[in-house]
């Protein structure tokens, strides 16, 4: 990483085997950069779809007694009532904006982009899906929460995104963000974007990790979502 500047290193890149007509854009957890991601998804790679995984910037972190290491935002705790930055969750959220109107620029409309994300990521990712003007494709959010949640009206959204694909997964032995926060999200969504569109996928045994069996439901999700059309 670069020193103290905030400008992180340009992303990760897996790039499409033919002409790009589609996108996943994903965010790594804290502490992380996109690298592990692009090796991850490049297992399950697509030819016309590039896998764009960028760098967090590093910040420091309250919750880890303010060391400074890869964060969308600041974690304060990770229980459901710990304080949330939310300045800084709305900074990141135009940041990834940012990021999709670039894919947009180089000729991938926004319908044909899926965001995702592991843990602060995936949170980071569904909180951009649900108050972007941007019409996206679908959401992978892995291991992850809602954050500003009380920020969002009761009942239904009415943005473009409100009959969004959602794939949700958790492993049910997560000791770091429970797989009840998992739950409580998708509760929240079924009542915000329309309900059959929101899948919610478990796994046995698996912590705060990622497995090859939610690998193959990403891609299925990916290739289900993003098919190829030419």
């Amino acid at each position: 990483m670069c020193g103290n500047n905030m400008s992180a290193p340009l992303p990760a890149i897996v790039p499409a085997a033919r002409k790009a007509t589609a996108a996943v854009i994903f965010l790594h957890g804290l502490g992380d950069t996109g690298h592990g991601w692009s090796e991850a998804l490049a297992g399950i790679k697509s030819p016309h779809v590039k896998y764009i995984c960028p760098h967090a910037p590093v910040m420091p972190v309250s919750l880890n007694m303010n060391m400074s290491m890869p964060s969308w935002f600041d974690i304060v705790g990770l229980s459901p009532d710990s304080q949330e930055d939310e300045a800084g969750i709305k900074k990141a959220a135009e940041s990834v904006k940012a990021l999709i109107d670039q894919e947009v620029k180089n000729g991938i409309p926004s319908n044909r982009i899926i965001l995702g994300g592991f843990s602060q990521g995936g949170a980071l990712s569904l909180y951009t899906a649900l108050t972007t003007h941007q019409k996206l494709a679908g959401v992978i959010a892995l291991s992850c929460w809602l954050p500003l949640r009380a920020s969002f009206p009761q009942g239904p959204i009415s943005g473009v995104n409100k009959d969004i694909a959602v794939l949700q997964c958790h492993g049910d032995c997560d000791p770091l963000v429970p797989l009840m926060f998992g739950s409580l999200t998708v509760e929240k969504l079924k009542s915000m974007i329309n309900p059959a569109n929101v899948t919610f996928k478990t796994y046995a045994g698996m912590m705060h990790s990622s497995s090859l069996e939610e690998m193959m439901d990403v891609k299925e999700f990916i290739d289900k979502h993003l098919p190829p059309i030419d």
